[in-house]
């Protein structure tokens, strides 16, 4: 039943053509082996963990964000940042082997697969 209402909103949002973000590839340097980025862009990693599918992924997301970025004074063009029916996140999304079956079986139904990424992140 959770899969027929995932892929039920899949395709919902898919006709929607909801708005994308994009980044240019100029990277700041790291201080401390942490990358610098705005307060929106940290806020931003720090709440997409919440979309991770268990508690414990949840935290060692949130721990993976505090060890690899720091809060800057600009923001950081190199950091992939993209929105899709309405929920943004940045940088690479580590997936669940559910949430990986699942962008396959959206990319065979004709989404992209940065939008298939972020709403099977957000949804499954």
């Amino acid at each position: 039943m959770k899969r027929i209402i995932a892929v039920t909103a899949l395709v919902m949002v898919s006709t929607a053509g909801l708005v994308v973000t994009g980044t240019t590839a100029r990277a700041l340097p790291r201080e401390n082996g942490r990358t610098p980025v705005n307060r929106s862009q940290y806020e931003t990693l720090l709440n997409q963990c919440s979309y991770a599918a268990t508690a414990r992924r949840r935290a060692t997301c949130r721990d993976t964000v505090r060890q690899d970025f720091r809060v800057g004074a600009e923001e950081n063009p190199d950091l992939d940042c993209r929105t899709y029916s309405g929920v943004t996140v940045c940088g690479p999304l580590r997936l669940s082997p559910s949430e990986r079956a699942c962008v396959r079986d959206s990319l065979a139904k004709g989404l992209t697969f940065r939008r298939a990424e972020v709403e099977c992140y957000a949804f499954i």
